[in-house]
């Protein structure tokens, strides 16, 4: 089956779309794959006991965007971003990735530092796991010579950029069919009460923040932190276009709304959200 894209469709919220008849031309591929290879070759282990610490799990790159965006009372003008940057349209490579290496490596400094073709083999052990499982304690791959994925991005950003994963990636990513479908409000609060849970337990849940069939965002986010008030919740957030520093996504009790604040590639604004990497459906 030859599914078609364009190029101007991939280019909002830092990651690809199509059309909306190939969203379901899509949706059905990916339901029909999962059936049938889905469930293969995963293994379970036990959660992490350590929290997500953005200062080490994350990645120093960023997923470059293609195209600037300004905001004027809410309408959006864009242009082309110049020049054009080197490493985009990862989001959803960059987001899983990091929560691989949290879930499935530890860094131990103490050891010497290996050539680079042996880190590209470590690398593609840990991100060769199903996103959806944790590593048994006993069984994390250990990269040597760092204490962090942080500072070993640092020297290894190339390497990771091309052992991470590609931009199909994103666009065959397991759980786009569940864009398609309506985002009804009983089902976003229980999707905000499963974060809070998979928190406390310090599984940093990865989302996919949509306005599906609007082309206004498409972006994958790690989910790590969380503070609580009678009237929202106000989650921590990985966001792999930025990673200088963490972001939030906001939960309004009282609409049962996903809020995520204005920034360099979305105007602000009620945002649906449902997790991914989580099973073999999503």
């Amino acid at each position: 089956m030859n599914l078609r894209f364009t190029v101007h469709n991939f280019r909002k919220g830092g990651q690809g779309r199509a059309s909306l008849a190939n969203f379901f031309s899509i949706a059905l591929l990916i339901v029909t794959v999962v059936a049938l290879c889905g469930c293969a070759s995963t293994r379970k282990g036990t959660a992490d006991f350590r929290k997500f610490d953005f200062q080490k799990d994350t990645f120093t790159f960023a997923n470059g965007l293609l195209w600037e965006y300004h905001y004027t009372n809410g309408v959006a003008t864009h242009q082309r971003r110049m020049p054009k940057p080197d490493y985009a349209l990862h989001c959803f490579a960059v987001a899983r990735s990091a929560r691989q290496f949290f879930q499935n490596a530890r860094f131990d400094s103490n050891q010497p530092p290996v050539d680079e073709a042996t880190y590209r083999k470590l690398v593609d052990r840990v991100v060769a796991i199903d996103p959806s499982h944790h590593t048994l304690e006993t069984e994390l791959v250990t990269i040597p010579g760092y204490p962090d994925l942080k500072s070993f991005s640092t020297t290894h950003e190339q390497m990771l950029k091309e052992e991470c994963g590609s931009v199909w990636r994103s666009y065959i990513q397991r759980g786009n069919w569940r864009m398609v479908f309506p985002f009804f409000r009983s089902r976003q609060e229980k999707t905000a009460q499963v974060l809070l849970a998979k928190i406390h337990q310090n599984i940093p849940p990865i989302v996919h923040l949509v306005r599906f069939p609007q082309e206004t965002i498409n972006h994958a986010v790690v989910v790590y932190d969380a503070e609580e008030t009678d009237k929202e919740i106000r989650f921590t957030i990985y966001d792999p276009n930025h990673p200088e520093e963490p972001g939030t996504l906001n939960y309004d009790r009282a609409t049962r709304t996903f809020i995520l604040p204005a920034n360099n590639y979305f105007a602000g604004g009620r945002v649906d959200v449902y997790e991914i990497y989580r099973s073999w459906r999503y």
